[in-house]
């Protein structure tokens, strides 16, 4: 997915390193941050120093690197100004030994005295050896830290830099990413309210090894879903395609049908209309339970207006065919039709080559499907399928806005804001 150049324009962010193999992907991590737009200071332990120069993060962040040798109090450039100046403070790696001493309070170099200093919420990106990771008191003070205002982003099960497969190793770059960019831009009007999104085009079964389907990329859904990860949304993402680097913390469900998308869709709906939604306690022994908004569906998907009448088990032979085959049509299901709309609000997606009635045709689906707005995506020609960026119109019974084109990503944003009004 294409990450905008300003998504966090001006967003300044401490990254403390620690004595970890999984330093290498610190580096990435601060390329991705810079990229994005964020200013990025780096704290170093003296451990983490021997697997990485200061020198190089301060050539890819383009700051000082604070540690114990730089810190300074004839200026800025100390673990107090440092924690005040930060939007956001991210240890990554965070070594088993630094997770114990965070849990402890205790603040014997630079990066533990910024933990310290920090009073807002902190991120950690964990990485051990599994048995270090899943020693008693390795979870202990995980949860310790759970409760002291600490995200703590999941390991990974893979083979580890001790040549052993298992739970230990640091989330990836990306991972992290999102992690930070959801904390830099959640929204109050957002965050935690269930979003249902559908995406992709689907697949209908001629036989088992033949199918009908679209051109749609579901790029434009997957940049959606990520939009309301990053506000803070409990976001489903039901699609027939995905694209790549999603965070792996949103909720993604693999379709290929209409009925197998109908099927879930229904029931997100359902779930999404409960009064109460359960958030994890590492307190309580219990769920916690919050204040339910009313939830949102985005029907981004290219369902298919027809399928195969008849679909056959197994692989029908072109010597039982002919030279010729005609495939019996009917017409499909209409997902949006079939929902229950009470107490959900809908936006469609409307995707029109037609362009001199395509705009009449986008508001004629607000009453015919009973939806609140409709994104309407004019396309020129197949190419127009499966690009990184895109042009709305976002059409309500009140009016329309024309939303420029840009990545889809940044238009999924204007997408939101005009959603809010709804």
């Amino acid at each position: 997915m294409l990450i905008p150049t300003n998504l966090l324009q001006d967003k300044r962010i401490l990254l403390g390193v620690t004595g970890s193999i999984a330093i290498y992907k610190s580096l990435e991590l601060v390329r991705l941050l810079t990229k994005s737009g964020a200013n990025v200071k780096v704290v170093m332990t003296e451990a983490a120093k021997k697997f990485i120069t200061p020198l190089t993060f301060e050539t890819l962040s383009g700051n000082k690197v604070l540690d114990e040798q730089s810190e300074s109090w004839a200026d800025d450039h100390n673990h107090i100004k440092a924690t005040q100046w930060a939007d956001l403070y991210v240890i990554a790696p965070a070594s088993a030994n630094t997770i114990a001493k965070l849990a402890n309070a205790i603040a014997d170099n630079m990066l533990l005295q910024c933990a310290l200093a920090y009073g807002d919420k902190k991120i950690i990106a964990p990485s051990a050896n599994t048995n270090m990771l899943n020693h008693p008191i390795t979870q202990a003070n995980l949860k310790m830290l759970g409760i002291a205002h600490y995200e703590i982003i999941k390991t990974q099960t893979k083979e580890l830099a001790c040549k052993t497969v298992g739970d230990g190793a640091m989330a990836e770059p990306i991972e992290v990413f999102w992690h930070i960019a959801k904390e830099l831009l959640k929204e109050d009007f957002w965050e935690d309210r269930r979003v249902i999104v559908t995406g992709g085009g689907t697949a209908e079964k001629i036989d088992d090894v033949r199918y009908i389907s679209n051109f749609s990329s579901g790029k434009m859904a997957s940049a959606l879903a990520t939009a309301l990860f990053c506000k803070g949304a409990d976001v489903n993402l039901i699609a027939t395609k995905f694209d790549a680097d999603l965070p792996l913390a949103m909720h993604k469900i693999d379709v290929d049908s209409t009925e197998e998308m109908l099927e879930f869709v229904v029931d997100s709906v359902r779930i999404a209309k409960k009064g109460k939604l359960s958030k994890p306690s590492l307190i309580l022994d219990r769920p916690i339970e919050l204040i339910q908004k009313e939830p949102f569906l985005f029907m981004a998907a290219a369902v298919s207006d027809y399928v195969p009448a008849f679909a056959q088990d197994g692989k029908l032979k072109k010597e039982m065919l002919g030279e010729s085959w005609n495939i019996e049509m009917k017409q499909n299901i209409d997902i949006l039709k079939t929902i229950n709309k009470d107490g959900i609000k809908v936006v469609g997606f409307k995707a029109e080559m037609d362009a001199q009635n395509a705009k009449e045709n986008a508001t004629s689906m607000l009453v015919n499907k009973g939806v609140d707005a409709v994104c309407l995506n004019i396309l020129t020609d197949d190419k127009s399928f499966g690009t990184d960026d895109n042009e709305i119109e976002f059409i309500t019974p009140n009016g329309s806005a024309l939303l420029p084109r840009a990545d889809k990503l940044s238009l999924s944003f204007e997408i939101l804001k005009n959603a809010k009004e709804l």
